[in-house]
């Protein structure tokens, strides 16, 4: 449930009322809007307790929320949820670019990278340290090396870092040298990796699975959100189906239906969403079209020689004009696409 509070509520009756709700056996998450501050009431057996919530000072109502996803539902926050982090910014209006190889293969590799996409307008920089690849036997990532790799690149071009973090033991290590950690397809409905990142400062994009609905898709933020983590970013990044023209199916009515559901901010990944870097310009085009918060693309300085996803990838010359386009395109839509400041 959520406990409204009146729009002159003080700070002590929303602390007071905080821990009337944790007293109460509920965990209490603040969400401060525009207008006024509502605490939502998480846990089981609510309806028996609205009513000694419902005469606490300065409450305004106490009111039921319907989503089993509750944390990320609009019900709690009908604001949008703007992230920011470092000039990277995401949601109420703003769409930011992630943009760099899938894999960091070495240290002129990723610099190169990071270079070229701040110069096209990237507020964050892509990579991946760690790789869940179907084989065994296929590239796994530079690990740890390759953290330090993204981090040297970060020094060096002011980006934000967005890198794959696949297992509750390795959190604390990739929050070490990034700035958002990313939680795989692969990884959608691993929970106790979810409670791991909810604890993490970091803000967490998440990745929708393969086979996910969008509910349970929500549930799994929720994890996050449940945390006590609020930065978090929904990426859609194609769906399991039976076309096989594209890797996957990439549903951008996803878009607007989120945000209909959710405050949290919608990324859109087209290099996975099409497996095709020839479909990546458009797509990218058509999800800020439908009100995508952002975007994470997959560019390399030559991507025939990527040891990952090269097929997907765009080069710098692609990546650039590409976002070039979508500028043109948020702007037509009332949007800004935040670029990176030069220098």
């Amino acid at each position: 449930m959520i406990v409204v509070m009146e729009k002159d509520a003080t700070e002590e009756q929303i602390a007071h009322m905080t821990e009337r709700v944790q007293q109460l056996g509920l965990k209490a998450h603040v969400i401060r809007g525009a207008e006024r501050t509502v605490i939502a009431a998480i846990g089981r057996d609510r309806a028996t307790k609205s009513e000694s919530l419902e005469s606490g000072p300065g409450v305004a109502e106490v009111v039921p929320i319907s989503a089993p996803y509750k944390v990320a539902s609009r019900e709690l926050k009908p604001e949008p949820t703007q992230i920011q982090v470092g000039q990277f910014v995401a949601g109420a209006g703003k769409v930011g670019v992630m943009a760099g190889p899938c894999s960091v293969e070495s240290e002129e590799q990723i610099v190169s990278s990071a270079h070229a996409v701040k110069k096209a307008g990237a507020t964050a920089l892509r990579g991946g340290a760690f790789k869940p690849r179907t084989s065994p036997y296929s590239f796994q990532g530079m690990k740890e090396d390759g953290l330090k790799l993204l981090a040297l690149a970060r020094e060096e071009t002011g980006l934000a870092v967005v890198t794959e973090v696949m297992s509750t033991e390795e959190v604390e290590l990739v929050a070490k040298y990034s700035d958002v950690l990313q939680i795989g397809a692969r990884n959608m409905q691993n929970y106790r990796l979810l409670e791991a990142v909810g604890n993490s400062p970091r803000a967490v994009l998440l990745k929708r699975g393969a086979s996910a609905t969008v509910e349970e898709f929500l549930l799994a933020a929720e994890y996050i959100l449940n945390e006590g983590n609020p930065n978090v970013m929904l990426c859609e990044r194609g769906i399991r189906t039976f076309e096989s023209h594209t890797r996957f199916t990439l549903p951008l009515a996803t878009v607007p239906y989120l945000h209909r559901k959710t405050h949290l901010p919608v990324i859109i990944d087209p290099s996975h969403g099409t497996g095709h870097a020839y479909l990546v310009p458009d797509m990218s085009l058509a999800a800020i079209a439908a009100g995508a918060d952002g975007l994470i693309i997959e560019v390399h300085p030559t991507p025939e020689t990527a040891a990952s996803d090269g097929y997907q990838s765009l080069d710098f010359a692609q990546f650039e004009a590409t976002m070039a386009r979508c500028e043109r395109v948020a702007t037509a839509v009332d949007k800004q696409l935040v670029k990176m400041t030069q220098g």
